[in-house]
């Protein structure tokens, strides 16, 4: 197993392109001086809230100042959300973030739509976020949900799963933590949001994935 450096100064290189895996859950695209993660899921907490489900309060508040911390460290022109940004519709976990981004309006925000993010355009537009379906830069794909094969592109990222893997100790131990995954084709990328599940992978010969371990990244296949 290889421990990646934490502090930044072991790459990943992949697909002739240089990728800072970092364990706060996201990704720096040195190339292209874009941070890209997925699945923040803002609002999540006041939604179920609003049902009467006990949620503790501050989580959005916490992965948005991680999210800070990452913009302050490796000063991104651009940053990708692949997708289920938010959770669901406008709530005032969106107008804390409205507040939030106006800290950062040099950036660019590029959100690419998943499944959960529903809310009118105009919203968006007001939240100063670049919408789309899909992106590709550099041959480089952005899709939600996870591909199946190349379409035709050099290599896709996605979302959605929310992938971890299990790990064991000594002592039949057993954790689940979250990675992330390289296929031949499609990357999908943890979790950004503290309010989420794990999928279990279970990787094939060949497959690349990189668990994330509190400060520390393994890679395990």
């Amino acid at each position: 197993m290889q421990h990646m450096d934490t502090a930044g100064k072991e790459i990943f290189r992949f697909k002739e392109q240089h990728w800072h895996l970092l364990p706060e859950r996201a990704i720096f695209w040195e190339e292209e001086k874009t941070l890209i993660l997925s699945d923040l899921h803002l609002g999540k907490s006041a939604h179920f809230r609003k049902a009467g489900i006990a949620v503790p309060a501050g989580i959005m508040q916490e992965d948005l100042f991680r999210l800070q911390q990452l913009i302050t460290r490796f000063l991104p022109v651009r940053i990708i959300i692949v997708g289920d940004m938010f959770h669901s519709r406008h709530n005032n976990e969106v107008q804390y973030f409205k507040i939030w981004r106006g800290q950062f309006s040099h950036i660019r925000f590029d959100l690419v739509l998943g499944n959960h993010d529903i809310m009118e355009e105009e919203i968006y537009s007001e939240l100063q976020l670049d919408v789309h379906d899909t992106l590709t830069i550099r041959d480089i794909h952005f899709v939600h949900e996870p591909c199946e094969d190349s379409n035709g592109y050099r290599y896709t990222f996605s979302g959605h799963l929310h992938p971890g893997v299990v790990m064991a100790g000594p002592a039949k131990q057993r954790l689940r933590l979250p990675c992330f995954y390289f296929g031949q084709h499609c990357g999908i990328l943890p979790a950004f949001g503290d309010f989420t599940g794990l999928a279990t992978l279970n990787p094939s010969p060949g497959e690349t994935v990189f668990v994330i371990a509190g400060k520390s990244i393994i890679q395990t296949h």
